[in-house]
């Protein structure tokens, strides 16, 4: 009888310890919900890289060079890279000597934008952080010249709403680079992740995009590369001021009043700068009073 009762207790021992290996590492805790997936990243911030172990000649072959063969007719395009992390996508851009233009990196995970600050700082005002979801992004319509979004969309709460954020604020012709998560992993998503062809197929008739070309990538991710349609043409403002919208009146208004906040022109709105240089509008969002970001979020 202990007998039992102790093969009884590894069995629902290891049964649990595999639900919440699953919950936890296989999925990232997206079953679970946001706060629970940005927790994990924020615990897991100072070992990402590690864990990732991106190799650069790769990262250059496969982002860097790509986008800016997609970006060469267009002068100082603004780049928007959604779930940026630690500042991947705009390493490898800015490590092509050729590019010459300024990308905004948004994540939601703070500590993940704080390992990102350490790694930008040498390239200046031409790499801005925003820490805000990416499912009301604080910019006007047709704004940026490409936009990108890496190894993310199984982890938002709502992808497709996050897929027409990234189209809303891409200028005509834009690129868009997203990825899909394949494999076995992906496999164990389920809900949150769909088949190369079924993503295509909803980015073309669903998301009206052209050019619609999955690539194979990584072992558990494609790359989806697309365009909005209209003829690509030069944004005429650059740098963030230009481009920000605020969180309060929605207005394109903000200015940088100092080195620890930007206001916004029209309501006197503030949105705190950080000590590292990120710009804090989620927590602004969050203490806002009928804001028109939250009332997208």
């Amino acid at each position: 009888m202990v007998l039992e009762t102790l093969a009884l207790l590894v069995i629902v021992v290891f049964v649990v310890g595999m639900i919440l290996w699953w919950l936890l590492i296989t999925t990232e805790g997206v079953y679970l919900g946001r706060r629970v997936v940005v927790w994990l990243y924020d615990v897991y911030a100072r070992r990402y890289d590690k864990i990732k172990r991106y190799d650069s000649a790769m990262e250059a072959a496969t982002l860097g060079r790509p986008i800016l063969r997609a970006l060469l007719d267009i002068p100082a395009p603004m780049v928007l890279d959604v779930a940026t992390g630690t500042a991947r996508l705009p390493l490898a851009l800015f490590g092509q000597p050729a590019f010459n233009g300024y990308v905004i990196g948004l994540d939601y995970s703070r500590r993940m934008l704080a390992v990102a600050a350490e790694k930008i700082a040498p390239l200046g005002h031409r790499v801005q952080l925003i820490y805000q979801p990416a499912q009301a992004l604080p910019f006007d319509d047709n704004t940026f010249d490409a936009v990108t979004c890496l190894e993310a969309l199984e982890f938002m709460p709502d992808p497709d709403a996050v897929i027409a954020e990234l189209i809303r604020v891409a200028r005509p012709g834009a690129l868009i680079l997203i990825t899909n998560r394949k494999g076995l992993e992906a496999r164990l998503m389920p809900g949150k992740t769909q088949p190369r062809e079924a993503l295509v197929e909803k980015l073309r008739v669903d998301f009206g995009l052209n050019s619609v070309l999955a690539n194979i990538w990584q072992v558990d991710y494609d790359q989806v590369w697309a365009f909005k349609p209209g003829e690509a043409t030069p944004a005429p403002d650059h740098g963030l001021e230009a481009v920000l919208r605020c969180p309060h009146c929605g207005q394109r208004a903000m200015q940088r009043s100092d080195s620890t906040g930007l206001t916004c022109a029209e309501c006197a709105a503030r949105v705190p700068i950080a000590a590292d240089g990120v710009i804090e509008y989620a927590n602004f969002r969050l203490a806002a009073i009928d804001s028109p970001l939250q009332r997208r979020a």
